[in-house]
């Protein structure tokens, strides 16, 4: 297990330097389908009161017209950044007559891939890009994979605890650098350790039977009826075969030990056709089934649990911004939507969190290879689908260990983590949430998945009525919301300008889309 290095707590231990620490920088992107009344997926177009989904601010969709995705800007406080993504629910609940919001990361009833409409986002170049690569998707993976909903959460820290910790650590040279090489070791260690967060936080043992419909899988029926597939033991079918997984990505061995190799590798993948894809037009006489036959068609096709991340310009590629000015934040990936809160996580979780990525940056990290990414892949696969199985063990470079035992050697180095925010938060909000993942790593029935399985059970509810019972809780509750007049006045007013700006982006453009996508692809012949 990686160790702490003293001299990265030590200098940490002064009051300056451990206020550095209360102005982590923290923003949610959370998906939700939106649902009828009977729990069937809507098809009725984005709600054209929640603004525009290509240009709104805090209100857009993913894959499908119907999967909102709700986004918080970055805030230094978590209750905050709570209270604003909480406000925008209910303003989207004061606008989706009658529908309501998913509350799981399996989907609802569906019936196949014509059921999943594709997002829309207008007529503009960048809107039809935006669409032609779902189009892609839904040829490459089928549409009903990408209906599945998750929680993105992104980390930052402030520019002066990266100036504080070179000058602890007696480093001097380029800032930028610096800074980019500590979130790789943070995303190497994140892989490394991830199994933990789903073992903790997975929420979605079970599908709904009509997600698996002509599907092969390994699964075992809930019920008689089949109307509800599960394993005994897992966390987050969400994370495995099931979800966000690529056969074709599997022969895609991307590095995190420098920035270049990560670049390079993914750019590679952009630039080079895939055989396999090759079945689906590219634009050949103005058909555009996906946006090219490569292996990925842009980066975020590649699905990975954590990925470094810098804002990028207008029509600027986020691997472009990467070689422009480093990693500037990181995107954890590997969240379950949780039934059983209102926003599908909550405060205690995201304390939980923060540690852990402080954990992940601040312990050693080695460089890692072919070999070890196997390991890790393995753990992970473990613990998705045999997560809660007692006497489960892992693979470590030493051997097989029990995951109990692991679990609990990392808990024990993120707890000096915790008391130093406590410290710097004058609370013991820190402490108390790694005690809460202590008792689920001591009885794993107290885990989210644990949860959802017994609840089924006990109620006799196979998953889609469980899912309808806290989708049916959680309307009421934001429907009940009064939001203040200040807060439902300005996220009206920027529904209302997204609008505007839609249309802006539309007239402006001055080129032709096959123009418009190979400027956009000439940019990673040049990284």
């Amino acid at each position: 297990m990686s160790a702490i290095p003293d001299h990265r707590l030590q200098w940490l231990q002064d009051p300056s330097a451990r206020d550095r620490l209360t102005r982590i920088g923290r923003g949610i992107e959370k998906e939700s389908l939106r649902i009828t009344e009977q729990g069937r997926l809507a098809q009725t177009p984005h709600p054209a009161t929640l603004g525009s989904a290509l240009t709104h601010h805090s209100i857009t969709t993913d894959f499908s017209e119907a999967l909102l995705e709700l986004i918080t800007p970055v805030h230094r406080d978590v209750d905050s950044c709570l209270e604003e993504l909480a406000e925008v629910h209910a303003f989207v609940y004061q606008n989706l007559d009658g529908e309501m919001l998913w509350n799981a990361s399996m989907p609802c009833v569906v019936s196949g891939d014509d059921s999943i409409p594709i997002a829309r986002y207008g007529s503009s170049n960048v809107a039809r890009m935006k669409e032609v690569y779902r189009e892609g998707l839904g040829h490459r993976y089928g549409r009903i994979m990408q209906a599945i909903a998750g929680i993105h959460y992104n980390f930052s820290l402030p520019e002066d605890y990266w100036q504080a910790e070179m000058e602890a650590a007696g480093v001097s040279g380029n800032t930028c650098a610096y800074i980019t090489g500590r979130y790789l070791d943070l995303i190497r260690n994140f892989r490394r350790h991830s199994w933990l967060l789903i073992y903790l936080f997975g929420a979605s043992p079970a599908v709904c039977g009509s997600f698996l419909k002509g599907r092969d899988h390994q699964l075992q029926a809930f019920d008689e009826q089949g109307r509800s597939m599960h394993l005994p033991y897992a966390t987050a079918l969400r994370m495995g075969d099931l979800g966000y997984q690529s056969n074709a990505q599997k022969s895609l061995h991307v590095c995190y030990n420098s920035l270049d190799n990560y670049i390079h590798t993914l750019g590679a993948a952009i630039r080079e056709p895939h055989a396999e894809y090759a079945e689906f037009s590219s634009g050949q006489n103005g058909d555009y089934q996906q946006l090219s036959d490569c292996l990925l068609q842009i980066e975020n096709e590649f699905y990975s649990p954590i990925r470094p991340k810098r804002v990028a310009n207008s029509g600027e590629i986020p691997l472009g911004a990467l070689r422009r000015a480093g990693v500037q934040y990181i995107e954890v990936r590997c969240l379950d939507v949780n039934p059983f809160t209102p926003l599908g996580l909550d405060a205690e979780q995201i304390r939980f969190v923060d540690a852990f990525l402080l954990y992940c940056l601040w312990a050693d990290s080695p460089q890692c290879d072919e070999s070890v990414q196997a390991m890790q892949a393995a753990n992970l696969t473990s613990i998705v689908n045999r997560g809660r199985e007692p006497g489960l063990t892992l693979q470590q470079p030493e051997g097989e260990r029990p995951m109990r035992e692991l679990a609990n050697e990392l808990l024990d180095g993120i707890a000096p983590i915790s008391e130093l925010l406590d410290k710097a938060h004058g609370n013991t909000n820190y402490s108390a949430s790694l005690s809460a993942q202590r008792d689920k790593v001591a009885d794993s029935e107290l885990t989210p998945s644990a949860r959802t399985l017994r609840e089924m059970r006990e109620k006799d509810l196979p998953f889609f009525r469980l899912g309808m019972t806290y989708a049916q809780q959680w309307a009421e509750y934001f429907r009940s919301v009064e939001l203040p007049a200040e807060r439902a006045d300005a996220l009206a007013a920027e529904s209302r300008e997204s609008l505007a700006r839609q249309r802006e982006v539309e007239a402006h453009d001055d080129v032709t889309f096959p123009q418009y996508l190979q400027a956009f692809y000439d940019q990673y012949n040049r990284l």
